[in-house]
């Protein structure tokens, strides 16, 4: 077992987040070290829910309820609950594993469906042996300020710009 596990942190507004801390899960299931993916703000079925569900050594969670504009006061409460306790959940399962991707948890945070204590909190206390990937739009400088690797994603273009729509299998 490795000793010292990093922080990555995939964020912008270009197209790759969640394909990049996937590909490195990928990778990780592959070199035998047991993996759990915590998809927040996500509900939708896609493709890498299907592939997770199928690759030995992967465990995915998710929020049970999706962002959208507009939410009513109801459903803004529930992702409120829920992604608490996908945080709590996600660490929890995490506690035996190599890699632990948030995918969308800033922009959990940044929304106000997670408290940036709470995060922070989790990472600094997470075992030391755990790599930690975590992804969304904008960044959060106290996260910024621990992690080992920053990567942005810069769009310079994208088919969404025409009014082409996400396509199954390669946007989700």
């Amino acid at each position: 077992m490795r000793e010292t596990g990093l922080l990555h942190v995939y964020y912008g507004d270009g197209k790759g987040k969640t394909t990049a801390a996937l590909g490195a899960a990928l990778r990780a299931c592959g070199c035998g070290l047991p993996v759990v993916v915590a998809q927040f703000l996500k509900d939708a079925p896609s493709g890498e829910v299907a592939a997770l569900a199928q690759m030995p050594g992967a465990e995915l969670l998710r929020c049970g309820a999706g962002f959208s504009p507009g939410l009513s006061a109801a459903e803004d409460q529930t992702l409120r609950q829920n992604s608490g306790e996908l945080l709590a959940r996600a660490f929890d399962r995490a506690r035996e594993a190599g890699l632990l991707v948030l995918d969308e948890v800033l922009d959990a945070c940044r929304l106000g469906f997670l408290e940036e204590e709470e995060l922070l909190r989790r990472i600094d206390s997470r075992p030391p042996a755990l790599e930690l990937i975590v992804t969304g739009h904008a960044p959060i400088c106290a996260v910024l300020d621990r992690a080992d690797y920053i990567t942005r994603m810069c769009k310079e273009r994208h088919p969404y710009d025409r009014g082409l729509s996400a396509r199954r299998g390669i946007e989700y």
